[in-house]
């Protein structure tokens, strides 16, 4: 029961974290969209823990909690004034541009944190809890679902109404480009990959690496500045 209660301790800081960023940081700032949005996510994982909607909820909140430790360790990394891991670095260094629009640096964000930050974060759940991904698959896919059923509400809300967008606005062609459920579908891939070269220290290094670097290039097309 206590460990319980000290992870459950654990979820609460980091959202009182991401609701003390939103209150920080400007509304049209990059980071702040994405922030927004995550923080929706998290609390919604946080009420479906409380309703007993994972089989396992200390698994859940470690995944949830593990997970979103990466980001922000990319927001502290960059208040401390280095640079941000490659998938991060796009949305760090767009989120004043004029002609970038709220529903790119949200997906932006999305792109990095599942295209990247999921995968390391299902490994370092497994050596938390002494597990393999497998046993972790039931949270991953109720976590995903969660964020499966927000991308909607997501592109609702940031994305202009038809009748502002043309067929030939290049927004349309951008949203039409990335799929958070491929890349949850890959997130997962990588991380039973991970996991299974955890005893090749060297190639899995190589291995993240060039994720981190292919999830920050699909960042950096996901933020192409628009026209109005």
């Amino acid at each position: 029961m206590a460990q319980c209660e000290q992870v459950v301790t654990l979820v609460d800081g980091v959202i009182s974290r991401m609701r003390a960023l939103e209150a920080a940081l400007p509304a049209r700032d990059g980071v702040a969209v994405f922030n927004r949005v995550y923080l929706a996510v998290t609390e919604a994982v946080d009420r479906h823990l409380d309703a007993g909607g994972f089989p396992d909820a200390r698994a859940a909140i470690t995944l949830d909690v593990r997970f979103a430790e990466r980001y922000l360790a990319a927001v502290d990394t960059v208040r401390e004034g280095r640079p941000p891991p490659a998938c991060w670095r796009p949305l760090f260094q767009f989120r004043h541009h004029p002609q970038v629009r709220p529903v790119q640096f949200a997906l932006a964000g999305i792109n990095a944190h599942i295209g990247h930050d999921l995968a390391l974060a299902v490994v370092d759940t497994c050596r938390t809890l002494a597990c393999e991904p497998v046993d972790l698959e039931d949270e991953f896919d109720g976590v995903g679902e969660l964020l499966l059923s927000l991308e909607e509400r997501i592109r609702e809300e940031l994305t202009p109404g038809p009748e502002l967008l043309r067929i030939t606005d290049p927004l349309i062609h951008l949203l039409g480009a990335w799929s958070l459920e491929r890349a949850r579908d890959a997130a997962w891939t990588a991380a039973r990959a991970l996991w299974a070269l955890r005893g090749l220290p060297e190639i899995a290094g190589e291995f993240t690496e060039r994720l981190d670097t292919a999830v920050g290039f699909a960042g950096r097309m996901l933020l192409t500045p628009l026209p109005d």
